[in-house]
């Protein structure tokens, strides 16, 4: 495996409405393409793990940060950056347009948690651009999903989803239990004139965040990332941006299932994934008969116990006649 730190090549992409979007690629460049979908929405590449889940040697592995986080610009975290030109639709634009600008026909879509969400997508806008798709804590993003773990597994975690809810009801945005979708309230904040309160409401979601994953990785922690106060602003903003609009998927990615057909994939979700249960992935699979589901019996959202059979399934990808 390659341990090199240093991309084998990367840039800053122009894909329109003032956007630039960076990239990079890891391994051979005469390998099979793959591309790489992070989650959030807006969290970013960070570090460059994400290769090691792709045999180097035999991929030419692409990823970028999506708009208006990590070394994309403008920022998310600045409030004067409008997020009108933030919508799903245009990060499926985004990965086309790279795409066109590396030269690649067709590739290997990976995507983890929200990131499976735009993979599915792009997938069913350009299902001749894809050559298979794999997907990591499986997510559509559909209404009942964001409302689950934005809500309903308030009932798993009462204590933390209290606070969330008291943050918002106090907060002066018009919301109250039982009147309005608490996420639409969170996204108000985030728009907030006050920078206090931008900063508040993006430490309670962060605090959110890290409970309501917590089950099967190892209990309760924080992640590092949240020091980082532009990073912590950019996350909530985006997130709260596209979960108060259902990921902006209109109809609903399980609505067009169909466009998939002819193409191959693979699920992987944990058991334990109390922030998106396995119902959804259950449901993706029954209805798109090229995939194949496997459910990891210990493992939460995004644990570590799945990553072996993430990188065999890239593997068969890239070699399907040993899968």
């Amino acid at each position: 495996m390659n341990t090199d730190e240093t991309p084998r090549a990367r840039g800053m992409l122009d894909v329109g409405d003032g956007n630039e979007i960076y990239w990079e690629e890891w391994g051979s460049p005469e390998g099979v393409p793959a591309v790489y979908l992070h989650g959030g929405p807006g969290a970013g590449l960070g570090t460059s793990r994400y290769r090691n889940r792709f045999d180097l040697t035999r991929t030419r592995v692409v990823s970028f940060d999506q708009r208006g986080c990590g070394r994309s610009t403008p920022h998310a975290s600045d409030r004067s950056v409008s997020l009108t030109d933030n919508t799903t639709a245009q990060l499926v634009r985004d990965v086309e347009r790279l795409r066109e600008h590396l030269g690649i026909a067709a590739w290997i879509v990976n995507g983890v948690s929200w990131g499976s969400t735009l993979a599915l997508a792009y997938a069913q806008a350009h299902p001749d651009r894809v050559l298979g798709i794999l997907l990591f804590a499986v997510t559509t993003s559909s209404r009942r999903e964001v409302d689950w773990i934005t809500e309903g597994v308030g009932m798993v975690f009462p204590e933390a989803w209290d606070r969330l809810a008291s943050h918002a009801e106090h907060a002066g945005v018009g919301y109250s239990r039982g009147h309005g979708r608490l996420v639409e309230a969170y996204a108000r904040l985030m728009e907030a004139a006050d920078p206090a309160a931008r900063d508040a409401a993006s430490q309670e979601w962060a605090l959110w965040e890290d409970t309501h994953i917590s089950i099967g990785a190892g209990g309760f922690q924080r992640d590092p990332r949240w020091e980082d106060q532009r990073f912590r602003h950019a996350f909530a903003r985006l997130t709260a941006h596209y979960w108060s609009h259902d990921g902006f998927l209109d109809p609903p990615i399980l609505e067009q299932i169909d466009r998939l057909r002819g193409i191959p994939g693979v699920l992987l979700h944990g058991r334990r994934d109390i922030s998106s249960p396995v119902l959804t992935a259950w449901e993706l699979h029954r209805r798109w008969p090229g995939s194949k589901l496997i459910i990891d019996e210990g493992d939460g959202h995004g644990g570590t116990s799945m990553v072996k059979r993430w990188r065999d399934a890239n593997d068969q990808f890239v070699d399907p006649a040993n899968s």
